[in-house]
């Protein structure tokens, strides 16, 4: 047998290719056959004739989605929020894995780590309880506490303007310890000889940082960045769903594509428009994506995805 040939490497590479099988499979059901529901975004949707036999009319749904008024504002906060998210999240991910690397009590170090880990799977149904509590006007508990003080309550749920703030500190509470997983095995990965040189020529713990810690963890960084640069069309509907709820005082500063797409849907039960807004969406993440992959390029091939 050809040892350069396919037959041969599927024979060689068999236990490899079972372990990953799973997961082709995972992916070919609930990703790639389900794309064939996009023509729903160009057909007027009816129970008799279901996905394929509903009758075509033609580009019709994306232009009620873009006459609605509604397209420019959700795609913007949809952008600015995941932005945001992602600036956020990476220096904060970062900072917790490099102060988890210096930290010298490992008892410690596991205890907090295993704090942080904690949120990320807690659902996002309970985290609204938790914000509820927190914020609200008669209950809450920063109210509570600002009441006592003989300040002013703050009514959170009528005042836009404080929940990107609001969405951000969630997000990041959820997602900083998962996130920090990825940086952390990316600073152990780092040589040790590297950081005793830089000892034994009077470096400090801050010089180590950002002169070996943070350069070496930059091809990780980026690659993690551009992963989430795809999504970036793409807004976490269970946070924005749950914590907002069908509070329409706020949906000018929290309204994302994804809770438009679920209100066309649920609320105007109307197929065609939640299929349109769904598959503009796909293809500004499929854009952005590839347009960032190239200037990531343009700067080091070596750090881009393709």
């Amino acid at each position: 047998m050809n040892k350069k040939g396919f037959l041969y490497k599927l024979k060689k590479y068999r236990v490899f290719l079972l372990m990953i099988l799973p997961a082709v499979i995972y992916t070919l059901v609930f990703s790639y056959i389900p794309m064939a529901g996009i023509v729903m975004a160009f057909k007027k949707y009816t129970y008799a004739g279901g996905i394929f036999n509903s009758p075509w009319n033609g580009l019709k749904n994306f232009e009620f989605f873009f006459k609605s008024g509604q397209a420019f504002l959700v795609t913007r906060n949809t952008v600015l929020y995941n932005l945001c998210f992602i600036v956020f999240n990476t220096v904060l991910q970062m900072a917790v894995a490099i102060l988890l690397t210096e930290m010298r009590n490992r008892h410690f170090k596991k205890l907090l780590q295993s704090f942080m880990f904690l949120p990320y799977f807690i659902s996002w149904v309970i985290v609204s309880v938790i914000a509820f509590n927190l914020l609200s006007y008669d209950f809450g508990f920063i109210n509570g506490i600002l009441e006592k003080m003989g300040g002013a309550k703050i009514n959170f749920y009528s005042n836009g303007y404080l929940w990107p703030i609001i969405l951000t500190l969630f997000n990041a509470w959820k997602s900083v310890g998962y996130g920090s997983v990825m940086y952390l095995a990316a600073i152990m990965g780092i040589d040790t000889s590297i950081y005793e040189a830089a000892s034994i020529d009077g470096a400090n713990v801050f010089q180590r940082i950002f002169k070996i810690t943070i350069p070496l963890m930059m091809p990780t960084v980026i690659i993690l960045l551009l992963l989430s640069v795809g999504g970036i069309f793409r807004g976490n509907f269970d946070m924005f769903y749950n914590l907002v709820g069908k509070n329409g005082v706020l949906y000018k500063y929290t309204d994302v594509i994804d809770t438009l797409t679920f209100r066309a849907l649920i609320t105007n039960n109307d197929f065609g428009m939640a299929a349109a807004s769904g598959f503009y969406q796909s293809i500004l993440c499929f854009v952005t994506i590839l347009l960032v992959n190239k200037l990531v390029s343009c700067y080091n091939k070596d750090y881009s995805l393709f």
